[in-house]
């Protein structure tokens, strides 16, 4: 059965909930060292919160901007999200400078000098010059201030993308698939510099998860699902996600299963494949997030969760994505700086942690309250005048894109 296409500016709960739960993952995840870190989602399988929310942002970026290129890619349209691309470059570099004044603060006030020593901060000190250049050119980036340069590559190709795969989305899931082992058979990334190798999350595989985002997106505003709800494939994916959890929680299973792992290597079977590679989103954690993402999206409890009021504090940070994940990374840079400085048990790391999400969420209350657009549909609520209340979208099937 088919569903109805996307009314134009209709959200779907789903999208801002998983969203804002994986922001909340994210923060705690860059403040290593306390006990909430093992509630993440990233020890329960192979993905985590990252992948997730790329996905998301993929899927919301099609909803967003797939109208605009329907016909051909238009300039508008490719001027938005180019434009987007620019901003993602601003705030990254916006955040690494948080960092590095941060942590520069910890070492000459507070005798921090070992953080100068981690997530790639030794250039600071031994090539300040090149650190700088490396800075601004993305060439160098930061341990946990890292996500935005790949996000901002890729929607640099979003407008082809996002064309393709709505004229020829086969072609388009072929040739990302292809391009994904190529890159992972070459090794294919950008550059670094002053260091050697290469971007931590590389667009080249990323592009992969990218585009299955964007096909999941196009098809979700045709009123369609990408992948057909088949009760065969869902407790397939069940099962794999059931299947992660108990190999990365058994002791003997981790030792086993490493062992075959490392045998099919020797075999010289590809590490794109059987690897847990995050740079290169090897096959492990790519088939956990599909497989977390299409039990997910079934209909009936999940987005019920996701549409209650309950959780309406996670949907409002994931309306508000990138700065309240702007404003996470450089207080979970503070809360690290703090923990260096002055060691300390639970107490402090729930101060950090519920004191950081409880600062991104007054902050992304404010800039919803504040904000152009709040106003704009205040001042529309305002002047309507409905001789009936407004139908109601069924939440089980509507998305819409993100603000």
């Amino acid at each position: 059965m088919r569903n109805s296409p996307i009314p134009p500016g209709t959200r779907d709960p789903r999208l801002d909930f998983f969203r804002g739960l994986s922001l909340v993952m994210i923060f705690i995840n860059h403040v290593p060292g306390t006990v909430y870190e093992h509630f993440t989602s990233r020890n329960f399988g192979f993905s985590d919160a990252a992948e997730g929310f790329v996905f998301m942002s993929d899927v919301a970026a099609a909803l967003a901007y797939g109208p605009g290129l329907a016909r051909s890619p238009r300039w508008p349209t490719v001027s938005r999200i180019w434009g987007r691309s620019w901003l993602l470059y601003l705030v990254h570099i916006m955040t690494a400078a948080w960092a590095i004044g941060i942590i520069s603060a910890a070492a000459l006030w507070f005798g921090a000098d070992v953080l100068l020593t981690k997530n790639a901060f030794r250039p600071l000190t031994e090539e300040p010059l090149a650190f700088l250049i490396g800075i601004v050119t993305l060439g160098h980036q930061l341990g946990y201030v890292n996500i935005l340069p790949m996000y901002a590559a890729l929607l640099l190709a979003a407008p082809f993308l996002i064309r393709l795969g709505q004229v020829r989305p086969g072609w388009l899931l072929i040739g990302s698939v292809g391009f994904w082992a190529l890159v992972g058979t070459f090794r294919l990334n950008f550059p670094n510099y002053p260091f050697e190798g290469g971007w931590f999350f590389n667009p080249l595989a990323w592009q992969l998860l990218f585009t299955l985002g964007i096909l999941t997106g196009l098809a979700l505003r045709e009123g369609r699902r990408f992948v057909p709800q088949r009760q065969w494939l869902f407790w397939a994916a069940a099962g794999w996600l059931v299947f992660c959890l108990v190999w990365v929680k058994s002791d003997a299973m981790l030792k086993g299963l490493g062992h075959v792992i490392w045998q099919f290597r020797q075999w010289g079977a590809p590490f794109w494949l059987v690897d847990f590679d995050k740079t290169f989103v090897s096959g492990p954690r790519l088939l956990h997030i599909m497989a977390l993402a299409y039990v997910l999206s079934m209909p009936g409890l999940v987005p019920r969760i996701a549409a209650s009021r309950v959780v309406a504090p996670i949907r409002l940070l994931g309306r508000q994505g990138l700065p309240v994940f702007a404003l996470g990374t450089v207080l979970a840079i503070f809360a690290q700086a703090v923990k260096a400085v002055h060691p300390a048990g639970i107490w402090q790391d729930t101060a950090l942690i519920l004191g950081g999400l409880a600062l991104q969420w007054a902050f992304a209350a404010a800039r919803e309250r504040l904000s152009p657009k709040a106003a704009q549909r205040a001042a529309a609520a305002l002047s309507a005048a409905p001789t009936e209340p407004p139908a109601q979208p069924d939440l089980k099937w509507v998305a819409a894109p993100a603000r």
